[in-house]
């Protein structure tokens, strides 16, 4: 499930190269992202 997750992760071009230098910049497509995951797994 967690590989899945980051397997997900880095189809995003923008979370995968990390365009963002500060931590709290690339941590909030991050959190975006995982929560556009989890509502349509609902």
């Amino acid at each position: 499930m967690v590989e899945g997750f980051f397997g997900k992760l880095k189809s995003a071009r923008g979370l995968a190269t990390r365009y963002d230098k500060r931590a709290d910049n690339f941590l909030a497509p991050i959190k975006l992202f995982a929560t556009r995951i989890w509502i349509k797994s609902l």
